[in-house]
């Protein structure tokens, strides 16, 4: 890269990766990635955003600082095809050692010396061009040459994410991730909305000198959790990222967001149980249950006792799909999650939905409940200890009773 290209090559600033594209053991080209620019007018007009949302959102772009074909490489098409089979994995490869994925890719074309055709071949788009300036520390000089701008969107909705209110999360691959949603598709404001179930909330703090209401507390909170965040301090970090805008819907009348002591002390505080109960039907009323999964499980909390009491027992409803809590009801030791298992799912749309849970549910009366006062249906689990159930099962002629009569695949 240093000997052959233009500019040459000594390191790349900020974030980065290197590629080297190969045939065999032979090497083809040469690809250099950095963070993005901090301004570019082109680029910052095509996605419509605010300066300090920019600011924020910068990481999310990466500039494709160098490309080289290497000499004595000559085929139809190379340039296009490499770009396309580099921006297939960037965004991932970002992820493994960024530790956050890509949006959208951008690079700047020397005009007088190329056209971009490769560039447009792959995909990309042309924005215009720059004024000619370039950026040296913390200043800009004029160099007097005006370069070509290109963008390539690297998922569906680039666009909208970058100038989301709130950060959308990604769709991590990586095993240890939890599940995370996209707060900016939750109605936060209006009737119905979230800011709306959490006035109803009694504050426990003393209103003398208070700064922050516990709604807004609550919410921030709440999308946070939403967003990935398993932690106070994880809380709080996603909270300093809210510009004044998103504070102002989450009902904040502040530039800042509380501190992670404040969001501490307010949630040891508050009402658990009541605010894990109307959050959750809030949560289960923004999912259209029809044809969707919901499962029932119970977990003991090992960790979450003191002294000689026993840890608490809590058997809850899950979306399969979006793996949120919809429903949560604490089980005491005088009795089991049998009998809980509809005071769980009173609360819930139910009707259409298909509901999971272990064998211990596989009762005669769950699963009357769940068809006849519910509408949903049901699958659970039939061990050897209910052996006639297994013979009734296992003497079913499947041939002339399919069990999935409407979705023949």
């Amino acid at each position: 890269m240093r000997q052959h290209h233009y500019l040459g090559f000594e390191t790349i600033v900020g974030e980065s990766l290197y590629y080297v594209a190969s045939r065999g053991s032979q090497w083809v080209a040469l690809l250099g990635w950095g963070s993005a620019a901090f301004k570019c007018a082109p680029r910052d007009q095509w996605i419509g955003w605010e300066r300090p949302l920019q600011w924020r959102r910068l990481h999310l772009i990466a500039n494709n600082v160098r490309f080289l074909i290497l000499p004595g490489v000559h085929e139809p098409n190379l340039a296009s095809r490499l770009l396309a089979l580099n921006l297939k994995r960037l965004s991932q490869d970002w992820e493994l050692y960024h530790g956050h994925p890509l949006l959208l890719a951008e690079t700047f074309v020397d005009r007088s010396r190329f056209r971009g055709t490769c560039y447009r071949a792959a995909g990309w788009q042309l924005l215009g061009q720059t004024r000619g300036f370039g950026k040296c520390n913390r200043s800009y000089w004029h160099h007097g040459q005006p370069k070509l701008v290109f963008v390539r969107p690297l998922v569906a909705n680039a666009i909208w994410r970058l100038r989301a209110p709130f950060l959308a999360p990604s769709t991590s691959t990586r095993k240890e991730s939890p599940w995370i949603m996209d707060v900016n598709r939750l109605p936060l404001e209006g009737k119905g909305g979230l800011m709306d179930l959490l006035k109803t909330l009694v504050d426990p703090r003393k209103p003398r000198g208070l700064r922050h209401p516990v709604a807004t507390i609550v919410a921030i909170a709440l999308c946070a959790a939403l967003s990935g965040a398993r932690s106070f301090c994880a809380i709080a970090e996603w909270a300093q990222d809210l510009d004044r805008e998103a504070l102002r819907q989450l009902g904040s009348r502040r530039r800042t967001p509380p501190s992670e002591p404040t969001i501490r002390r307010v949630l040891q505080r508050l009402d658990a149980d009541r605010v894990d109960g109307e959050i959750g039907q809030w949560l289960a009323a923004q999912h259209f249950f029809s044809q969707r999964a919901v499962a029932v499980d119970g977990k003991t909390l090992r960790a979450a006792h003191d002294g000689a009491q026993k840890p608490p027992h809590l058997l809850s409803a899950i979306l399969h799909q979006e793996a949120v809590v919809v429903g949560q009801i604490s089980v005491n030791e005088k009795t089991n999650e049998i009998p809980k298992l509809p005071e769980l799912l009173d609360p819930l749309p139910l009707e259409g939905a298909v509901v999971t849970a272990d064998a211990l549910h596989t009762q005669k009366t769950t699963a009357r409940y769940l068809v006849e006062t519910k509408g949903a249906d049901y699958l659970f689990i039939a061990k050897d200890n209910q052996a006639t159930l297994r013979k009734d099962i296992a003497d079913l002629d499947w041939k002339a009773f399919p069990p999935s009569p409407h979705h023949n695949r």
